[in-house]
């Protein structure tokens, strides 16, 4: 059966990988082997609150599980915005949010809306795999730009400005970063949409996390610039909603229609259920528990960055917000005799039964001195892992 090229160009997804590696270890160990502990995904382990559940259960009992517009709940889009106004102080229309099934659909609508066959988009790298395969999968390319820790792992106006050929069609970033939990200055967020703008380009930011950011000086929606920003956010990170499939797009109002469009062809709607369910993420219960949860993620980043410094496993730049650690093996893999990151992580794997993320999965600029630690899992999690790192590096 001949393959078609566009599915021939998407690589593997490494994480995945090692998800399955790990799970085939735990599958065949011994009664009273020390059990696998995953900080690999990045998927946070907290469910939805309580108020979110019972609204998706009073969903099903009511029986509305009817299709909605294709860009979402009218009232589901009136929160969201009324969200951007309280958290963020930056006023965004309903009328240019739709909401998507998944942060996924939502980048790919924006890519089929935006990118012809041969377009380049710049991405930082590292960067997040899936990012830059929406736009392999519309036919565009993604161009990676090697970043350094002096630059946060992150793109730079004069970076994007070097950069810039005929073929360019604009840039995806995303902050705080998928692997980094690094963000962009607002300050340099500005230059880089000036540097997009004045060629006539795109500007697509990520901001998944974005409700997960520690530091107010970054913590801040690139929406705040212009109307013309496209943002990406979901209710999977910072609203722990990961299985519900539930995301949304910020656009500008001439693009809505055609996300419609798009929309109504590819999926229909997104999920109803989960569109009933996310309002109640936005009750003053939910949200305070959310701020709790995001204290407790800060308190998980606090314990495990100087652990793993400690033991020459350096993190370069001190993430701002997310739940990730982007973390030098190189030293490590000297002492051990690995040739890089991908043979450490499995190493770990075997060893200490710790799964972890190897850098290749993230670019190709250095990665394989790099590996992501996930601190989506509990403190004792990460303490315990900490503990066989010692063990595992010799210390």
């Amino acid at each position: 059966m001949k393959i078609s090229r566009r599915a021939s160009q998407i690589e593997p997804f490494y994480v995945m990988e090692v998800a399955k590696a790990a799970a085939a270890l735990a599958k065949h160990d011994a009664v009273g082997t020390a059990p696998m502990i995953y900080l690999n995904i990045g998927e946070p382990d907290f469910t939805a609150p309580a108020l979110v559940q019972e609204a998706a259960a009073r969903a099903v009992q009511a029986g509305r599980s009817q299709y909605t517009p294709a860009i979402g709940l009218p009232v589901l889009r009136e929160r969201i915005s009324a969200w951007y106004a309280t958290r963020f102080g930056v006023a965004v229309p309903a009328s240019r949010i739709v909401v998507t099934a998944g942060a996924s659909a939502a980048l790919q609508l924006a890519c089929l809306a935006l990118i012809e066959a041969g377009d380049e988009l710049l991405m930082p790298d590292p960067s997040y795999p899936c990012n830059r395969h929406f736009v392999t999968a519309a036919d565009g390319k993604a161009l990676l730009i090697p970043t350094s820790a002096q630059e946060r792992f992150q793109l730079c106006a004069s970076k994007v400005e070097q950069a810039w050929t005929p073929a360019t069609r604009g840039v995806l970033l995303a902050t705080p970063s998928n692997p980094t939990g690094t963000s962009i200055h607002p300050d340099e967020m500005h230059r880089i949409h000036s540097v997009v703008s004045a060629r006539g380009g795109i500007t697509l930011v990520d901001e998944i996390y974005l409700g997960l950011s520690f530091d107010a000086t970054y913590g801040q929606t690139a929406l705040a610039i212009d109307d013309q920003i496209i943002s990406i956010n979901s209710f999977s990170k910072y609203f722990q909603m990961t299985g519900w499939r539930l995301g949304w797009l910020v656009l500008p109002a001439p693009l809505v229609p055609v996300v419609e469009r798009l929309a109504q062809n590819l999926y229909i709607c997104p999920s109803t259920i989960a569109q009933h369910a996310a309002l109640a993420c936005f009750e003053a219960t939910s949200l305070a528990e959310y701020e709790r949860r995001r204290h407790e993620f800060k308190a998980r980043r606090d314990y495990l960055v100087p652990a793993l410094n400690a033991l020459g496993l350096t993190v370069p730049v001190m993430p701002d917000g997310a739940f990730y650690v982007w973390a030098d093996c190189a030293q490590a893999c000297k002492k051990l005799g690995l040739p890089g990151s991908w043979e450490f992580v499995f190493a770990l794997l075997d060893q200490a039964r710790v799964a972890i993320a190897p850098g290749r999965d993230f670019g190709v600029a250095d990665t394989q001195r790099f590996v992501r630690f996930s601190t989506a899992s509990s403190m004792a999690n990460l303490q315990e892992a900490v503990a066989r790192l010692q063990i595992f590096l010799g210390r």
